[in-house]
């Protein structure tokens, strides 16, 4: 989505400009697949920073304007409504921020003077300025909320959906998803992450942007102190006065030639998700009643945010219902879908032989699955397994395949570079390590860091 971004941007202004990719589907970390005749989205729960037609300034309109993209064409759908669950105790995030207050107040009525306090000091900050406000999100919230119940319900939601550090989540991207999710809200494009991907490209065409699929780059030739040449996969090479990578920090480090294969080890992420994803017989989901879009659980006393020593860790995660935005008259998806994503151990992915971890998916599709149904309307087993029309299921293992994200981290480094640059003139990164998130901000990463680093100038 940043490189996509970037490359529409800058094509605006009549800079001559090529993508390389190395997979065959755009939208690296949002992009979509097809497998029995079905298309599944990857990455895309929601597209967060929904806001109402006619408000200005907010995250999604600048990125509208930015790109000349009409609101139309997004087709967005708001959500049904979502909420954070732990401990008994429910935070909705319906795309008013009224009701999480109310609930705050319901919940905590001890904090919720203090809740409104963090709510105005985090709307002072400029949540997308490039010199960040660094700090542990955990140890603000300690400190001006008071209450571990609390602090553990509001970083369930923001870590899952953007932070690279264990069990807590930087002060900067905590303002970034605070207003994401919790000031803002969640919609959908009918047609999921293809609508998003399919806008970029036609931009691409229109401006005349040179797209190459299957064709990544091998190899960054150092010389100067500056990228002089890129080796690509096809055993091409090219030439271009600034590079924007979105192949992540350290992915991009060793991609250079004056550094040692193995630099950078210690900024790797370790963050990695199993998704589980099924789908159902349309009548029979309808009957089921499961009406919210997005839970974020907890069924664990404290909220615990890290690579689990197993597999999977199953005690918190996220269920996404596709099916629960305000699609309009006549609209609805094909069949009933169910995604859970929870924590997962990259490298105990990677060491299972390929039948034990075929076998291990399976498993965990069907664990995952009960986990989020103990928190939607009871359903028996049966009626459960006579709707189940597919399922398939995604680990740490598939990210790093099909992304090139190490250990297969979904937000990659937990050590962020917002103003793109590297020591190299004339390289910057863009995407998931330079620290703008989701699918908005992926997009309004590009678009800053080509207005920094291309346009300005």
């Amino acid at each position: 989505m940043s490189g996509l971004a970037a490359a529409v941007r800058l094509a605006m202004y009549d800079r001559r400009v090529l993508v390389l990719e190395r997979h065959n589907a755009p939208g690296g970390l949002n992009s979509f697949y097809a497998k029995g005749g079905r298309k599944y989205d990857v990455g895309l729960h929601a597209l967060t920073n929904w806001v109402p037609e006619g408000v200005k300034g907010a995250p999604l309109v600048k990125l509208m304007r930015q790109l000349r993209i009409r609101r139309e064409e997004l087709d967005l759908c708001p959500q049904f409504g979502s909420k954070v669950s732990m401990a008994g105790k429910n935070l909705r995030l319906n795309n008013r921020y009224d009701d999480l207050l109310a609930d705050v107040a319901t919940e905590f009525p001890k904090s919720v003077d203090r809740f409104r306090d963090l709510d105005a000091w985090i709307t002072g900050l400029d949540e997308a300025a490039l010199q960040a406000h660094g700090g542990s999100a955990r140890a603000l919230l300690d400190e001006r909320l008071g209450d571990p119940w609390l602090r553990d319900m509001l970083l369930l939601p923001t870590c899952f959906y953007g932070s690279a550090l264990e069990d807590d989540i930087e002060v900067s991207q905590f303002a970034v998803m605070w207003r994401s999710l919790f000031r803002e809200g969640f919609a959908r494009p009918f047609i999921g992450v293809r609508q998003v991907v399919r806008i970029l490209l036609d931009r691409c065409r229109e401006h005349g942007v040179e797209r190459r699929m299957k064709c990544g780059v091998k190899s960054m030739e150092v010389k100067a102190g500056r990228v002089a040449a890129l080796q690509l996969d096809d055993g091409t090479e090219v030439t271009a006065e600034a590079i924007y990578s979105s192949a992540g920090a350290v992915e991009t480090q060793r991609l250079r030639s004056d550094v040692l294969p193995q630099v950078g080890a210690s900024e790797i992420g370790r963050l990695g998700y199993a998704e589980t994803i099924a789908t159902y017989e349309p009548a029979a989901f309808q009957n089921f009643k499961w009406q919210d879009t997005i839970i974020f659980f907890c069924d664990d006393e404290r909220f615990t945010y890290r690579s689990p020593a197993s597999l999977v860790d199953p005690r918190s995660g996220v269920i996404c219902i596709p099916n629960n935005y305000h699609y309009g008259e006549g609209r609805a998806l094909d069949e009933g879908w169910l995604r859970v994503t929870a924590l997962a151990n990259h490298d105990a992915w990677c060491a299972l032989p390929e039948d034990e971890y075929q076998a291990r998916k399976l498993e965990w599709c069907g664990r995952l699955n009960r986990v989020a149904r103990a928190h939607l309307p009871a359903i028996s087993e049966g009626a459960h397994d006579a709707a189940l029309t597919s399922t398939d299921v995604f680990t740490p293992r598939t990210v790093r395949k099909f992304t090139g994200h190490l250990n297969g981290a979904i937000y990659g480094s937990p050590v962020k570079r917002r103003d793109g640059r590297t020591d190299l003139t004339n390289l910057f990164l863009i995407g998931t390590d330079q620290g703008f998130l989701g699918v908005t901000g992926a997009m309004l990463s590009g678009i800053s860091m080509a207005n920094l680093h291309g346009l300005k100038a």
